[in-house]
């Protein structure tokens, strides 16, 4: 009987560091012949025990073995390529700066996206990923361009040609939009079926997993489940979760009447018109973001912004936030005021909330998670001015209406990144104001955190005066109080 092979083995596992440690001493094993899915809601640990899988952490207790057969070498460096969150979201490897983003379009120093992909060698492998993620349009584009979504599958084209043992994936279908998705899944199943090729997939959605996921491992409340087959997985989890949902019903609907009881308040503009574009055009050197684009929004619409990854979503809604510099050469006004006649940016900002991929890979500050909700009263990369005691418990109430009271008064830096995510949603929402945009809102939260999110969305567009646009790739995701849609034509 030929002896069981496992890639990754994991037992009585605690990490030295008690800062980092799961609440439970971590045991798992992943045999070869596996796929696995490492699923969990925020918070709750999952990237904890993908850094001990992967030796980040140097062990207090218990023992990690590795196994890379057929590999070359049993070095885990070489065997496992692991794509984080926060690769796309929030580190510096790309020059990554929120307002630099924009100021850079000039600086011959920007790398651009060839240079990141230069490195894989051509042939059929190459051939099939660039034509999967749309690789050869994005080639010349500076990084600094690159939209969320472009950017992910950059990384990805990346990472698929390095050919590991183990590629471990941090939800890689977030920001990706719907056709991409299924292209990332296909290309997924047919790799899957390799032998030399084992794929892991840390995920915050059950809707997430694909078939040919084998095992499920869960991960809750900072301890690591039994691993199990999908299909037993998917069938607890459909009585798990109902249940959840019934518990907390009862939060949720006292979380929207809190929402809906706030006051009406009427800031200084008097204007029906919150937006308007008349034949904006943007161009980054040979290409033309945004052509020819009228677009109108009244006070009280409801606007979904659709359209594929690098079609111009997130450069039109810069233009609204005023962090575009070619925004003052458009003919564009924001509530009944004509760009460049005599506004500040802060006078913009005053009105809107507002939240982002872009923002969250710009806001890896490590301070309270109080004060980056505090940010957005003054709209501001981090705290510059402290807020009074009215103003934290404005901040402290609004956490407490999307359900992270719990996380105030830790560092952002050690919050998972769908906390992170929930904090700087709260953010876009503490001022109450009168226009929000939201751009990928439910990026990296949980099945339960998406439908609480989703309501407190609706609640608050209901109420008089209100303003929304929402981008997002899901349509489930979408409000039901949607009235108008925007698709964006990708230009080339």
């Amino acid at each position: 009987m030929m002896e069981q092979q496992y890639t990754i083995k994991l037992s009585g596992a605690v990490a030295r560091n008690p800062f980092v440690r799961l609440n439970s001493p971590a045991t798992v094993a992943f045999s070869a012949d596996e796929h696995i899915a490492i699923v969990a809601p925020n918070g709750s640990g999952k990237s904890l025990l993908v850094d001990m899988l992967t030796g980040k952490f140097l062990l207090r207790e218990g023992t990690l073995e590795y196994d890379f057969r057929p590999a070359p070498t049993n070095y885990a460096y070489k065997n496992i390529k692991y794509i984080t969150f926060r690769d796309t979201y929030g580190t510096s490897d790309f020059y990554y700066c929120y307002q630099m983003r924009w100021n850079q379009t000039e600086q011959d120093d920007v790398p651009v996206v060839g240079d990141f992909l230069s490195k894989i060698p051509e042939g059929e492998v190459r051939d099939k990923l660039f034509e999967i993620f749309d690789v050869a349009p994005m080639l010349t584009k500076k990084v600094v361009h690159l939209s969320s979504g472009e950017l992910r599958k950059m990384e990805l084209a990346h990472s698929l040609s390095t050919s590991p043992r183990v590629l471990i994936m941090d939800n890689p279908f977030i920001g990706l939009d719907a056709d991409t998705r299924q292209q990332l899944r296909d290309l997924l199943d047919e790799l899957s079926r390799t032998k030399a090729l084992q794929i892991v997939l840390v995920l915050s959605m059950m809707e997430d997993v694909p078939d040919f996921i084998t095992h499920v491992v869960p991960v809750a409340d900072g301890c690591v489940g039994e691993k199990m087959p999908l299909e037993e997985y998917r069938a607890r989890f459909l009585v798990e979760d109902a249940q959840r949902r019934s518990a907390e019903e009862a939060s949720v609907r006292e979380a929207e009447r809190r929402i809906l009881e706030l006051p009406y308040k009427n800031e200084d503009y008097d204007s029906d018109e919150v937006i308007k574009f008349n034949n904006v055009n943007i161009r980054y050197g040979e290409r033309s973001i945004l052509k020819d684009l009228n677009w109108t929004v009244r006070r009280g619409e409801m606007w979904a912004l659709r359209g594929a990854n690098g079609s111009g979503k997130s450069t039109l809604l810069s233009l609204v936030c005023a962090d575009n510099p070619q925004s003052y050469a458009c003919d564009i006004s924001l509530f009944g005021r004509k760009r460049g006649t005599g506004e500040s940016i802060w006078e913009i900002k005053k009105h809107i909330g507002y939240v982002s991929p872009e923002m969250h890979r710009a806001y890896m500050k490590d301070m309270p998670a109080i004060e980056i909700v505090a940010s957005g009263l003054f709209d501001t990369i981090g705290l510059y001015r402290r807020p009074d005691a009215e103003q934290l418990k404005t901040c402290e109430w609004w956490m407490d209406v999307f359900g992270i009271s719990h996380v105030k008064d830790k560092s952002f830096m050690q919050l998972s990144s769908g906390e992170q995510r929930m904090c700087l949603l709260v953010r876009a929402f503490v001022k109450d104001p009168e226009l929000l945009i939201l751009d990928e809102p439910l990026h990296g939260l949980d099945t339960f955190n998406r439908r609480r999110v989703k309501r407190l969305i609706e609640a608050f567009c209901r109420r008089r005066g209100k303003t929304l646009i929402m981008v997002t790739h899901y349509d489930g995701e979408l409000p039901a109080t949607v009235t108008d849609t925007l698709e964006l034509k990708k230009n080339f």
